[in-house]
């Protein structure tokens, strides 16, 4: 089973190369969902394996063929299958022969087919119930009695209005309304223009035959067939006339149509077999006049867009030649020179023309087809006729006519950056985002949404160039919104031609324009780089004198709970710091604000990391931890970008930069934690030897955690950011657009956060308790020096003796009584405190022994990742913190252990 849906997901693949990262997980889901596959690897597995394997396809004429006739020689119904193929190619249906090639390598893996057979017995089984129980029922006897005629007949009468029913297509009025309504929704300020109702009231004025309406012949009590056959032949020649025009005739009449489909003719009966053939050979081109006029007559209405609009006026274009032949022909009848012989004579050449224009006006109705899709119809059928130079000219005038309106938009978009789409007819739709939120909200994707393609709206001769187009007008449309009016000096008039290398020029031009005018506009004009490296100073801490200013200014007020610090403060104080360090030489300083974060980094990363996880709701529905929030914990620095920075340096490039910073500035506050514990140690030389003794233990360990927490450092800032930075830099300086500049940004800012530990929940635990564990440590050192400095404060205290002006006054003996009550009262709670751990030596032992579990469990993952997903950059912390082989043994000795589990 395995096998089979991986073989599924690999040949799906040929067609995934268009599909986004969201597509394709949701594509994945619901293809796993419909196959009801329950447990196992789960989507990931499978949507890597589609991304590894995927190639593109190429569609041929040749390649769709040989798809087609492998998927008949192996259907039990072909004709059903190729009736299917032609409904679907007569609308236009995009991505079908992508399709059909999918379906031909599914055919031959016998496997698969195997899987999918029973997977769809086992649904059609599932369904069966619900399929009998929600279907329209009817009044059936019972199976014990034979039904009789009358019932059989009503039975036979209610299944067919059901039927027709469910295939009656929508009016041209209500499409018409449904149309304007969707315009005037997306475009309340610009209302679609209407035609006046008696337009559509007055039949007449459409040109085509009017049901009901009397005969144009003579009098009709006279049977055609009993006159001669001379007579017969100039009746015939006079109806013909009226009906090639859409007038009906006194023995041949048309029959009324329902919805799209081809107008037929009832002719009299009792007509002479040798005329009534000829003419049933002239009808067609009377049916494809009928159809003509009826699509010009409702797609040129405003509701259809300009592309139609401008394919029905081609089209009139070509029929009034059409009319002035059979204006021709009725002036030669009424000299009596036009025989039935010589009318079918003349009218065979036109008879190509009107029924190329007759299948090109159903195609366009059957598929519903506006602008761009109206354009790919067109431009396959005009590829497809070559080889036939008539047929393939007329297409290529109505191509090109039809193109005129489509390619203004194009032209105004890839020369100016601005969209004037009234009928929603371009392949670049506008949405309506605010550029400010970008700066508000994380999820906010102001570059990916406020313009996006909408691909049946592509013509199929641009799809190639899709993406450029999009980006082009993306790009002038950016410095547009600055202020700037910029048109590109190359513009040209773009033409439809089957040589798309002509309009492919134009559009790189442009491309390249556009890039090169947005990109030197953000690295000149706005300092996209200087503006990079001043985050940089602040959120990757390479301003080294600012810190520590800025932490020793803080440090008391960062102590406090959150909830008790005021923001007012700390951000005088950052303004303090900045202008008294060398960061006062940054001209973008004034940017940089405080924010105070609602979680702990730990926190913050774990809930991003468990996105569509199973842990997800877990973590997100847990309770609040009680231990309030310290100012440290929570602080971080946030900084003012305006637009159209914000398009690079976004909220969600500044969350990450946030979560780096927090990162590393809650390493340096357990460095300087454990720097404060060295300083208060030297106390220890003034206590006696044995005493002395039991902080060997302690500063070892000290040793040992100071070392971690600077290495960890060293090589975040030194080995992870510094080259990160410089190779982002190198690339900027040779991006050529601004996605370029965007997609190295977010590399730089996804190759820290991964190689600094925290894209990976297992290291991040464990170097989450690793920190905990020195804090610990630090508090309980601090607190025991404390101790030791207040007991000798006690015995340093006596009233024996006096001051330089004799014994002690009563006042003096009662504050110094009142100072030794409170030492005595604060040294008692702290040593309860080390008591509770039985005694001050088995506290480093713990600690020491939670220490080097946690840093050999660290170090053991970061072997395995390192070696298993080649992370070499992690490697180098296991270099750094085992530089002497100190945990080498112990390390080999897990790995035995580790390889031992999986074998059995």
């Amino acid at each position: 089973m395995y096998s089979n849906r991986t073989t599924t997901l690999e040949i799906t693949g040929y067609d995934a190369l268009a599909m986004s990262e969201f597509r394709i997980h949701h594509d994945v889901n619901e293809l796993l969902s419909l196959l009801h596959v329950r447990g196992g690897d789960g989507a990931e597995v499978y949507i890597d394996l589609l991304q590894k394997n995927r190639t593109p396809y190429v569609t041929t004429t040749v390649s769709a063929h040989s798809a087609k006739v492998k998927i008949v020689e192996y259907s039990k119904t072909p004709e059903d299958f190729l009736r299917k193929y032609d409904e679907l190619k007569s609308k236009n249906v995009r991505n079908l022969d992508p399709l059909v090639y999918l379906l031909s390598k599914l055919s031959e893996d016998k496997e698969t087919l195997q899987c999918l057979q029973q997977n769809a017995k086992e649904r059609s089984e599932a369904t069966g119930n619900v399929t009998s129980s929600t279907s329209t029922t009817f009044a059936i006897p019972p199976t014990s009695t034979k039904m009789s005629m009358q019932e059989l007949e009503e039975l036979r009468k209610k299944l067919g209005n059901v039927t027709a029913s469910s295939n009656v297509p929508q009016s041209a009025e209500v499409t018409r309304k449904m149309l304007r309504d969707r315009h005037n929704k997306k475009n309340p300020t610009q209302p679609n223009p209407v035609f006046p109702n008696w337009v559509y009231d007055r039949p007449a004025l459409i040109g085509d035959f009017i049901t009901g309406a009397t005969p144009a012949g003579g009098d009709p009590a006279v049977a055609v067939g009993t006159m001669p056959l001379p007579a017969q032949e100039q009746a015939l020649v006079d109806d013909l006339l009226f009906v090639l025009i859409g007038v009906d005739g006194r023995d041949i009449t048309a029959q009324p149509v329902l919805g799209r489909q081809n107008r037929s003719f009832i002719i009299d009966p009792s007509l002479d077999m040798s005329i009534k053939e000829l003419v049933n050979r002239i009808l067609p081109v009377a049916s494809y006049y009928s159809t003509i006029t009826r699509f010009t007559e409702e797609k040129s209405s405003f509701e259809y867009g300009q592309v139609n609009h401008a394919l029905t006026a081609a089209m009139r274009t070509l029929m009034k030649e059409y009319l002035i032949l059979v204006t021709q022909l009725e002036h030669l009848h009424r000299q009596g020179m036009l025989s039935l012989q010589k009318l079918w004579f003349y009218i065979q050449p036109t008879m190509r023309t009107m029924e190329i224009l007759a299948s090109i006006a159903s195609s366009v109705d059957k598929g519903d087809c506006m602008g761009g899709s109206t354009l790919s119809l067109l431009h396959d059928r005009t590829f497809n006729y070559t080889g036939d130079s008539q047929a393939q000219e007329l297409c290529l005038y109505l191509t090109k006519a039809a193109s005129v309106p489509y390619f203004e938009i194009l032209e105004k978009w890839i020369y100016r950056g601005i969209i004037k789409d009234p009928y929603s007819e371009f392949m670049v739709e506008e949405h309506e985002l605010q550029k400010e939120k970008i700066q508000e909200d994380y999820n906010d994707k102001y570059w990916d949404q406020r313009y996006t393609i909408v691909q049946h709206r592509i013509p199929s001769f641009l799809q190639k160039m899709a993406d450029k187009i999009l980006s082009t007008g993306k790009y002038l449309n950016v410095v547009r919104e600055c202020g700037r009016d910029v048109t590109c000096p190359d513009a040209k008039e773009i033409l439809y031609t089957l040589k798309e290398r002509a309009y492919v020029e134009q559009i790189e031009k442009s491309y390249y324009y556009a890039s090169k005018v947005l990109l030197d506009f953000l690295m000149e004009e706005k300092e996209l780089v200087a503006r990079l490296r001043s985050i940089k100073h602040y959120f990757l801490m390479d301003k080294g004198d600012f810190f520590v200013h800025f932490m020793d200014l803080t440090e008391e007020e960062l102590k406090k709970p959150v909830d008790d610090i005021v923001p007012p403060r700390l951000e005088a104080l950052l303004e303090l710091a900045l202008r008294m360090s060398t960061a006062n030489t940054d001209p973008f300083k004034d940017d940089l604000k405080i924010d105070l974060m609602p979680h702990d980094v730990i926190t913050q990363l774990l809930r991003v990391l468990a996105i569509e996880t199973k842990q997800e709701k877990a973590i997100i529905n847990a309770d609040p931890t009680e231990v309030a929030l310290s100012g440290l914990e929570a602080f971080s620095f946030d900084y003012i970008v305006k637009w159209p920075l914000s398009l690079i340096i976004n909220r969600k490039a500044l969350t990450r930069y946030q979560m780096l910073f927090r990162h590393i500035f809650y390493c340096k506050h357990v460095e300087r934690l454990l720097c404060n514990v060295w300083i208060s140690n030297k106390t220890a030389k003034q206590y006696a030897l044995h005493r002395a003794k039991w902080f060997a233990a302690a500063f070892a360990l000290r040793q040992r955690m100071l070392n971690f927490v600077q290495n960890i450092q060293y090589y975040m800032m030194f080995e992870v950011m510094e080259p990160t930075w410089h190779i982002m830099e190198n690339n900027l300086k040779s991006a050529s657009n601004i996605d370029d500049v965007l997609c190295h940004h977010t590399s730089f800012l996804d190759n820290c956060l991964k190689d600094c530990m925290l894209t990976n929940p297992e290291l991040l635990k464990i170097f989450s308790k690793l920190m905990s564990v020195c804090v610990m440590f630090t508090n309980c050192m601090q607190r025991f020096t404390q101790s030791m400095k207040l007991d000798r404060e006690m015995n340093r205290l006596t009233l024996e003796h006096g001051t330089m002006e004799g014994p002690p006054t009563q006042s003096e003996r009662t504050v110094e009584q009142e100072k030794k009550r409170l030492t005595s009262k604060f040294l008692a709670e702290h040593m309860d405190a080390l008591q509770s751990d039985s005694c001050f030596e088995a506290t480093i032992s713990k600690f020491d022994s939670n220490f080097s579990t946690l840093l050999l469990d660290l170090l053991d993952k970061l072997s395995v990742y390192s070696t298993n997903d080649c992370e070499h950059s992690m490697i180098n912390i296991i270099y750094r913190l085992d530089f002497n082989g100190f945990y080498t043994e112990r390390l080999e000795r897990m790995a035995i252990e580790r390889s031992q589990k999986a074998a059995a």
